[in-house]
């Protein structure tokens, strides 16, 4: 089986959504050929009064746009924000019209982590968005997060309650979905024409 790289990318404010991405990235790895990157993004200000430091102090790298062109799949996540991601995340998305106008992501799979409205841009990329179905059994039983859009975790504003064991399976199950779709895109031929 050929190799694959999945690319894990979110961002957090109080550490849930990171959470979620480490479990992700679990899942990713019990793919057997598949590998995970886990990279998150710089917050934003309205304010520049210095540039952002080239990498974090703690947690994973940044994302740059060589990351989205290399991976063989991408999960997204961020904590929402009335109904949208994060404006960091959505900041970085935004500077990607290099990678979408070379189709650098077109036919590759991609699932969402913590809301529905982050699959918008990974269409106009032309990813293929996976889910999680009604067959994963923690999905039916969990009574925190998780839904067929994608693994989700719901805390009080501000607070980062620590994942349920649903939760957690239920990111995992979804990193091991999309790593067993980019294997299985990877191992077909490339269509004529």
């Amino acid at each position: 089986m050929s190799s694959c790289e999945i690319l894990v990318l979110y961002y957090s404010r109080n550490g849930a959504t990171a959470e979620l991405a480490r479990q992700a990235c679990r899942g990713i790895e019990s793919v057997d050929g598949a590998a995970a990157k886990l990279r998150t993004v710089p917050p934003v200000s309205a304010e520049s009064e210095r540039p952002v430091k080239a990498v974090p102090e703690q947690g994973a790298p940044y994302a740059t746009l060589e990351d989205l062109r290399q991976c063989d799949g991408l999960l997204l996540g961020s904590p929402t924000r009335f109904g949208n991601m994060a404006a960091p995340l959505k900041y970085f998305l935004d500077g990607t019209a290099g990678p979408w106008a070379e189709g650098a992501l077109s036919g590759k799979p991609a699932a969402v982590f913590t809301l529905l409205s982050m699959m918008l841009p990974l269409l106009h990329h032309g990813m293929l968005i996976a889910g999680l179905p009604f067959t994963e059994r923690a999905l039916t039983e969990t009574r925190s997060g998780g839904s067929p859009y994608g693994a989700t975790h719901h805390a009080p504003p501000g607070e980062a309650l620590r994942l349920t064991d649903h939760e957690s399976q239920l990111a995992r199950r979804l990193g091991a979905r999309v790593a067993g779709l980019a294997l299985a895109l990877k191992a077909r031929p490339a269509p004529r024409g």
